[in-house]
């Protein structure tokens, strides 16, 4: 195996370490995506050509292959889009702020289907003209929301239909334009404004209504150096972007860490703030050495805290209390299956440190036996972590609050991913509620006893014994 150790910036903890994919994605990576089946799809740089990264036979990504998948519908190379993993394992997206390179605001979508190897263009919510940059997620339902950029209505997507109904935003108090969400372990969804910063919302979607959550306390808003943005029909149009901010992420302990772009006083340093459900917002560190988040990446590394990206490059790790600087990050982040970080889908960050047993999935039922090329229901909590545990300042979601299936042959040793679907809930923290979903034995993979472990935000449950036929 080649692998290279980056050097570690100063201050940096020695825990703390880059290891270099074996094999590079031959596009490059704008954003990566976890799949179902243990496999992982990236964007490439050209924007329309997509691939797969496949852990070698141990459930190495670094030493991973990548192959190429099918291009994206004509006429829709977006940039800056919603985006989420379905229940069912599908992929889809919706939006761009630009397309084929051009400040579009497009309406476009698609979904993937892995199974298949397909895309499927998606239409519109009705009426919806442009979607863009917008903030999105998947509903404990299984129900994709997404925001209107441009104004303050919402819609849902029914992902067994693919049709879109309009939802209730009753109450919101500034547009969506900017805002990332966060689904909170009771199924309602946290923001801060961006446009009406610093207020906070919270959305009930059984209420169909907005409320607010109160003061960030500080500023996690940067001023936007535009004005008018032309869009539309010959540039008719003008968007004027509210600022930025940075991305949030909910921890085990049920806290919002939200991080902040820079401030008005100047080119930085970037604010951040916690969250708790039941005293509110308070002031978190300020970014060191003048660094901040606007438009990153954030993830949540398994032993609970949270790995920032900074605009500089630069990542930080948050305990809960202060910043730790760590080594330059260039790119997206996601948390892999291992526990690891996948950083610009060219290298993987390794930290110390693990995590709590309770915060991990368990399994309640599941067969004994199984047949390979067969489908099978396993149950059990918490299955869907504790967190959607990867986020950005708006667009670009890649939350990984699902449950995959790894299945070890004793013998051999080799691992194998056994594609998921049909998630009982999207939710995250989920606590002592019975939940399940279906798992696919790969029809290739080896026969005999083996373990098998229910994966949620890179942290395993305790391996149950199974045959496999």
């Amino acid at each position: 195996m080649v692998t290279a150790l980056l050097c570690l910036v100063c201050g940096m903890s020695a825990s703390q370490t880059l290891t270099t994919l074996k094999h590079q994605p031959p596009d490059g990576a704008i954003l990566t995506l976890q799949l179902t089946d243990g496999t992982v799809m990236a964007q490439g740089n050209e924007e329309s050509d997509w691939w797969k990264l496949t852990p070698d036979d141990t459930g190495s990504y670094v030493n991973g292959t990548w192959t190429k998948l099918a291009s994206l519908p004509s006429g829709y190379v977006p940039d800056a889009f919603a985006s989420a993993v379905l229940a069912d394992g599908r992929l889809i997206i919706e939006g761009g702020e630009y397309n084929s390179g051009n400040f579009a605001l497009t309406n476009q979508g698609a979904i993937y289907d892995p199974s298949s190897n397909t895309w499927t263009s998606v239409k519109p919510p009705a009426g919806w003209d442009y979607i863009g940059d917008s903030p999105a997620l998947v509903l404990p339902s299984g129900q994709f929301l997404i925001g209107d950029k441009l104004t303050t209505e919402m819609a849902a997507l029914d992902p067994n239909t693919l049709t879109w109904h309009a939802v209730s935003s009753t109450g919101k108090s500034d547009f969506n334009a900017e805002e990332g969400w966060t689904l909170l372990p009771n199924g309602t969804v946290l923001t801060a404004d961006v446009l009406d910063a610093p207020n906070s919302e919270i959305y009930t979607p059984s209420a169909g209504a907005w409320a607010t959550a109160g003061s960030t306390i500080v500023d996690l808003r940067s001023p936007s150096p535009f004005g008018c943005i032309h869009y539309g029909p010959d540039g008719s149009l003008c968007y004027y972007p509210p600022g930025e901010i940075g991305p949030a992420i909910l921890r085990p302990d049920g806290t919002v860490f939200a991080t902040g772009s820079y401030t008005d006083t100047g080119d930085g340093p970037g604010n951040t703030a916690i969250y708790s459900p039941t005293t509110g917002w308070s002031a978190g560190p300020v970014f060191p050495n003048g660094d901040n988040a606007g438009d990153s990446f954030a993830v949540l590394l398994t032993n609970g805290d949270v790995l920032v990206e900074g605009d500089t490059g630069t990542s930080y790790v948050f305990n809960g209390t202060t910043f730790t600087p760590g080594p330059a990050v260039p790119g997206s982040l996601m948390v892999l299956p291992t526990g690891q970080i996948l950083v610009g889908g060219t290298e993987v960050y390794e930290s110390t440190g693990t995590y709590l047993p309770a915060w991990a999935p368990a399994i309640r039922s599941v067969p004994a036996t199984v047949v390979r090329g067969s489908t099978y229901k396993i149950s059990g909590t918490q299955f869907n972590g504790l967190s959607q545990a990867n986020a950005f300042g708006d667009e670009f979601q890649t939350a990984t609050n699902y449950p995959l299936v790894r299945i070890t042959n004793n013998s051999t040793g080799h691992v194998f991913y056994a594609r998921t679907h049909g998630h009982s809930t999207m939710g995250v923290a989920t606590g002592k509620k019975l939940v399940s979903t279906n798992f696919d034995v790969p029809a290739s993979m080896e026969t005999g006893a083996s373990s098998l472990v229910v994966v949620a935000n890179g942290i395993p449950s305790q391996a149950v014994s199974i045959t496999v036929n």
